[in-house]
């Protein structure tokens, strides 16, 4: 799914095109500010992220131009609480509206409402870890460049919570509380062979080093 954000804070932009990429999207910026809806034309995203104080025009003119030529789903992301900016956003075609400052989760659910809504779609939760190495939360299944890596059942709940936790560090005291949620019993020393097992396997997939030890802290992945 592609997700175009017309957001004139350049930083704003980038980070929640980053996280949303973090989750499978595909994320296309507008640049140029003028012409949104030859930009969307071009682009023909599955939703759009609207901020409202744009350049030139706002983001009302910018929906109502959108839905001349599609109906594609426009989630409005603004710092203007007012209500009738919210019914403003309703009457020129918009599905839904956040107000700035919003957690980046809460902004995630959203999206997935929105296209779940639109397009009777499922979205799989993904997380996408570069070169072709992605983890699928919902299967809990680690895949490279398509090819599934076995995973036992610790393996794949230690890469579960590294995953959700990237790029952060996992501590070794949070994993093994995790993997001591099963009816199995974990020593310490069962972890180090379960990250070491992890290693092998993403390594002899990927060509290259996954997982990154952070002396005296824990773990995460690159």
């Amino acid at each position: 799914m592609k997700i175009m954000i017309v957001e004139d804070d350049k930083p704003l932009a980038e980070e929640i095109g980053a996280f949303l990429q973090r989750w499978g999207y595909e994320v296309v910026n507008a640049v140029q500010f003028d012409r949104i809806a030859e930009e969307f034309s071009i682009h023909r995203p599955q939703l759009v992220l609207m901020d409202i104080n744009l350049p030139f025009y706002d983001g009302f003119y910018w929906c109502g131009q959108i839905r001349q030529i599609s109906e594609a789903p426009i989630l409005y992301i603004s710092s203007r609480s007012d209500d009738r900016d919210k019914i403003m956003a309703i009457a020129w075609g918009g599905d839904d509206y956040v107000e700035k400052p919003f957690q980046l989760e809460f902004l995630r659910a959203k999206v997935q409402a929105i296209l779940r809504r639109t397009y009777q779609y499922k979205v799989r939760e993904q997380i996408f870890l570069g070169e072709g190495l992605c983890f699928d939360q919902e299967q809990q299944s680690l895949y490279q460049s398509g090819k599934e890596i076995e995973l036992t059942k610790m393996e794949r709940r230690v890469f579960s919570r590294l995953a959700e936790s990237r790029p952060d560090v996992v501590s070794r005291e949070e994993l093994m509380m995790n993997l001591w949620d099963t009816d199995e019993y974990v020593s310490d020393g069962t972890l180090t062979t379960i990250i070491c097992r992890l290693r092998g396997k993403l390594k002899a997939a990927c060509g290259r080093e996954v997982i990154l030890t952070k002396k005296g802290q824990g773990y995460s992945l690159l």
